[in-house]
């Protein structure tokens, strides 16, 4: 890989900074001054220090975002977008939402540039579970908590059954193996009341780490990257 597109990748500099800080000098491999970044490197075991810093080449970055409500689950939406709370230099690798959250909604994102996961992830045909801890505006019902269970018919589709925890009540979990615009809040409105807090929990293998406070991010784990990949 050249080296330039290795600093591009791995989110540390542009491609023009890094033929910039190679003229200088100020870039080594394997303890050599290189001066030309357009030259090769072995990405899995190369040293390679800008300034005298160790970078880390990684193909993909997977991160775990708790997000907070008024943002959108996009890259260039008008913002504030959950991009914007992540730092500048992860933004270089083409990082995107899987999937999307409302702007109202809380919880659990994941934000990543491999598109391959990210397409299993998102396909209809894989069913992968999403869960939710969610309050209403009135209490469902029994007769509501049925049709949630087995589908309901809003008109453009029809939903594939849910889960409840509890059945009944203002407060409870629900898995929905879809993601359609609104279709949590257009289930329940359906039933005859109204979703009044809504916070992704888990996606997939994927659970929210309660040590993360709203807006807050991390990286995810090797065994977290490995759950959410080798499905």
């Amino acid at each position: 890989m050249r080296l330039d597109k290795y600093l591009a990748h791995g989110g540390e500099l542009s491609r023009a900074e890094a033929q910039k800080l190679a003229r200088r000098g100020e870039i080594t491999v394997d303890g050599e001054v290189v001066r030309d970044a357009s030259t090769h490197v072995d990405e899995s075991s190369a040293e390679v220090r800008v300034s005298g810093r160790l970078v880390s080449w990684r193909r993909f970055l997977y991160i775990m975002l708790n997000k907070p409500a008024g943002y959108v689950s996009s890259t260039d939406d008008a913002g504030p977008t959950v991009m914007d709370l992540l730092p500048p230099e992860h933004l270089k690798r083409g990082l995107a939402p899987c999937g999307r959250l409302d702007r109202d909604t809380v919880g659990l994102l994941l934000i990543t540039d491999d598109g391959a996961t990210v397409h299993e992830l998102l396909a209809p045909k894989k069913h992968v579970a999403k869960r939710y801890r969610y309050t209403l505006t009135a209490p469902l019902s029994p007769e509501g908590a049925a049709a949630i269970r087995a589908g309901i018919d809003l008109g453009d589709f029809v939903t594939a059954p849910a889960q409840l925890f509890p059945e009944t009540g203002t407060e409870g979990e629900i898995v929905i193996t879809e993601g359609k615009f609104h279709q949590i809040k257009r289930m329940f409105h359906a039933v005859g009341t109204e979703i009044s807090s809504l916070e992704r929990l888990a996606f997939g293998p994927l659970v929210l780490d309660p040590a993360l406070g709203r807006g807050e991010w991390r990286e995810l784990t090797d065994e977290e990257i490995k759950a959410i990949t080798e499905r």
